[in-house]
C-alpha cells in the first residue's frame, strides 16, 4: 500500500504542477478518494474510514497530530505540516514526499483493501485517476510481475 500510495502522491504531484494549485499532492489523492468513496459509500461511511486510517498513521508519525478529520470527512490542519511533494527525482529515480502523507494515503488504501476487498478497491482507483497506472500487470501474460 506505501508504493501505492506513493505512485498516486507523485502522479498528483506532476498533474498538479500543471495546473498550479494553492493544495498538497496528499490533500489532493485525499480529496480525490473522499469524492469517490463518499459517492460510492456515503459521507458517515468515509469519514468512519478516514478517522481510522488517520489514527493509525497518528502513531507513525507523530506531526499527524495536528490533522483532523472534519464532520463532512475533509481533511483539515494537513496543510501547514506536510511538505509539498517535490518533482525532482532523487538519485534513485523516485518523488520524494512527506513521510505523513504517503503513511496516511497508505492506511486508507489498506482499510479500503480490507473492507471492498482488491478488486473493488483497484477500480476505485481507476475510475479515480482513469489515465494512472496502477499495478505492474504484464500486458503479455495479465499476470503480476
Amino acid at each position: 500500500m506505501r508504493e501505492l500510495a506513493h505512485r498516486l502522491l507523485a502522479y498528483e504531484a506532476v498533474a498538479g504542477k500543471a495546473s498550479e494549485p494553492a493544495e498538497s499532492a496528499t490533500l489532493r489523492v485525499y480529496e480525490n478518494l473522499r469524492g469517490s468513496l463518499v459517492a460510492f459509500a456515503g459521507t458517515a461511511a468515509f469519514q468512519s474510514l478516514a478517522l481510522r486510517a488517520l489514527t493509525q498513521a497518528k502513531s507513525e508519525v507523530p506531526s499527524l497530530w495536528a490533522a483532523q478529520v472534519a464532520e463532512d470527512g475533509s481533511l483539515q490542519g494537513l496543510g501547514e505540516i506536510e511538505p509539498e511533494v517535490e518533482l525532482d527525482r532523487d538519485q534513485a529515480g523516485e518523488y520524494s514526499t512527506g513521510e505523513g502523507g504517503i503513511t496516511l494515503i497508505a492506511r486508507l488504501l489498506g482499510l479500503l483493501h480490507i473492507f471492498l476487498g482488491g478488486t473493488l478497491t483497484l477500480n476505485l482507483l481507476r475510475n479515480t485517476w482513469p489515465s494512472a497506472n496502477f499495478d505492474d500487470r504484464s500486458p503479455e501474460n495479465g499476470r503480476e510481475s
